[in-house]
């Protein structure tokens, strides 16, 4: 029996500290290998993986990535979180969405939220949503002292405010224990809608707050809508951080303190399925605004209350399954970045109105983080990463740098109505369109591993449309969602969807990769592969091209089969009508062969050219 030493030395004591250098040697030795001749710094950065904001992920993150000193929760800069304690004594609020129009059906879901795990309510008001008069049916049985309201009523934001203002009344609510917001936010309005609203009403509202309901929040600073106009991490912390000083300004100006007008708002980020930007984001937002009010010279009123909504736009339509998932790493995100209050959309939220079953779903994810995985029972798990404080740093800088842009212009307001805000998001989101119809970023069940056959999910759809005219509302899968939707009307009008034949040359070792590749592709579009037999060659092409019920087809194989064969197959499959020959393999020279699939090829243009070759409208 070995006895280790008592002595506090570490196992790995005898063995010396390997260098940055040697890692980055032994780095450019695997490249090499990959036929990347690369050396020093060249190296560690073919290994990196670039983000929004001109920002990147490296391969490795030491201590020489140094960032600011974060701090100490509860204490500015407040970048690991805004109370000392963080979420450790009872989690973080799990905050549920309701905007149904039926008050009658809205009470149920409202009741059985509260029964099972939500402890507070954000409900949507106005046209398409809860009418105002039937706040009062809605919040029947829900003890206001206990679960705070969260308002989410647009134009309509005073109105919705005065009822609940009345609801506290009727009902005998001590004015101290009423929490939640009014969600009172003209320039996220004009943002989503156009329409412009005088502020003058919120900044009543925040003042009649601040003298008799200390634990209520007037104001809603919400970035959602920069969020789902396609905007970068980095734009809508600028766009928030511009947002919330032009209320700063109003406030301050009609003679609330700093501390005061501080108190009075709520900042609303969107959590997406990339953990770690999510992380990196609650808390450079945390960081930006105790920067604005320490410049503002009260430090201590730096503490950003925030409500983390799991991303709409990364949801997606088809296999709506797999949206678990995605809202699953979102919430972990949210709640590991600190987030006050974290509202977990339904997976089936693209879809309509969701079921009981998807609200069930929902709310069991942050009880499930919380209850089971005890994710809040640590104070800032994240710091101290030093990925995570670098990529912090490097979003916070980021964002500072487009709210400057964004003051230079005039402020949001200005910045809105010349368009500029519209024209930045829309640069942002042309570039990662790209990025999706290469499938370089990959949805999958969409672009990635589509299933044809699965029954679509049905839901009933919303009263009324989305709010519009402002700026737009994009999502990842719409690309992918036109094309499935041309082969489900090409399903229901001829019975079969459009098909391809893929064409396997040789043993399956060699064309196995490449037919995998390529029936994944085609069918993101909605085109049905069909790889019967399993292997072809000049002389059975035709015939089984003929059986497959085909109009166009792919060849797979080796690049040696190719040589070999491709000339041969493709003449044949043309002499059996093939309307075009596809081959899985970077472009090369063969006459027979029309175009071709490879991993960064335009697959939204490949297979949108392909359904107009196919007639399919």
């Amino acid at each position: 029996m070995t006895v280790l030493p008592d002595d506090g030395l570490s196992l790995a004591a005898e063995f010396p500290d390997a260098t940055h250098e040697q890692w980055q040697r032994l780095v450019e030795g695997v490249l090499r290998k990959s036929g990347k001749d690369v050396s020093g710094p060249a190296a560690e950065e073919a290994l990196s993986t670039a983000l929004e904001d001109g920002l990147s992920t490296r391969p490795l993150y030491t201590a020489r990535e140094a960032a600011p000193d974060a701090g100490y929760p509860g204490f500015a800069p407040f970048v690991r979180g805004g109370t000392a304690a963080g979420s450790t004594a009872a989690g973080w609020d799990v905050r549920q969405r309701h905007a149904a129009t039926d008050p009658a059906g809205s009470n149920e879901t409202v009741l059985a939220d509260l029964e099972n795990g939500v402890t507070s309510l954000w409900l949507g008001v106005g046209p398409g949503a809860l009418p105002v008069s039937g706040i009062a049916r809605a919040l029947d049985g829900v003890f206001l002292d206990l679960a705070p309201v969260a308002l989410d009523a647009g134009a309509e934001f005073e109105p919705a405010a005065r009822e609940l203002f009345r609801l506290y009344e009727e009902r005998g609510i001590p004015k101290d224990t009423a929490r939640g917001t009014l969600g009172a936010d003209p320039l996220g309005h004009e943002a989503r809608t156009g329409e412009r609203l005088d502020p003058a009403a919120a900044i009543e509202l925040a003042r009649l707050c601040g003298q008799e309901y200390p634990n209520l929040r007037a104001l809603a600073v919400d970035a959602l809508p920069y969020h789902e106009a396609g905007g970068s991490a980095g734009q809508e912390l600028g766009a928030s951080l511009a947002t919330a000083v032009a209320y700063l300004r109003e406030l301050t100006d009609a003679g609330l303190t700093v501390e005061a007008a501080c108190a009075q708002l709520e900042f609303r980020y969107a959590a997406t399925a990339d953990q770690f930007l999510t992380i990196a984001k609650l808390r450079a937002a945390r960081r930006l605004w105790a920067r604005v009010a320490e410049v503002c010279g009260a430090p201590d009123a730096g503490a950003q209350r925030q409500h983390a909504v799991t991303s709409p736009v990364m949801m997606s339509r088809r296999d709506p399954w797999v949206n678990m998932l995605r809202t699953t790493v979102a919430c972990l995100g949210a709640g590991v970045g600190g987030a006050d209050s974290v509202t977990v959309l339904p997976f089936d939220h693209s879809l309509g109105l969701p079921d009981a079953f998807a609200r069930r779903i929902a709310r069991n994810t942050s009880t499930i983080l919380l209850e089971e995985s005890h994710l809040a029972r640590v104070i800032d798990p994240a710091g101290g990463s030093w990925y995570v404080e670098r990529l912090t740093d490097e979003l916070a800088h980021a964002g500072w740098e487009f709210f400057q842009e964004i003051e230079r212009a005039g402020g949001q307001a200005a910045a809105l109505r010349s368009g500029l805000i519209g024209e930045r998001l829309a640069a942002t989101w042309a570039k990662r369109s790209e990025k999706l119809a290469k499938r370089r970023e990959p949805i999958t069940g969409v672009s990635e591993f589509p299933n044809l056959t699965e029954r679509p999910v049905e839901r009933v759809a919303p009263p009324a449309p989305e709010p519009s005219g402002g700026l737009p509302r994009v999502r990842r899968d719409e690309a992918y969602e036109i094309l499935r939707s041309r082969s489900d009307a090409h399903l229901a009008s001829t019975g079969a969807r459009p098909r391809v034949f893929i064409a396997g040359l040789g043993p399956a070792a060699a064309h196995t990769a490449r037919a995998s590749f390529a029936s994944n592709l085609f069918q993101a579009g909605g085109i049905e592969a069909v790889h019967d037999p399993v292997t072809v060659d000049a002389a059975t092409a035709a015939e089984a091209f003929k059986a497959s019920g085909a109009t166009v087809a792919c060849l797979c194989s080796s690049d040696a089969l190719y040589e070999e064969q491709a000339e041969a197959v493709a003449d044949a499959l043309k002499s059996a009508g093939a309307q075009r020959v596809f081959l899985a393999g970077r472009p090369a020279e063969y006459e027979s062969v029309d175009a071709y699939v490879f991993a960064g090829c335009d697959a939204v243009s490949v297979l949108s050219s392909t359904l107009d070759h196919m007639g399919v409208a």
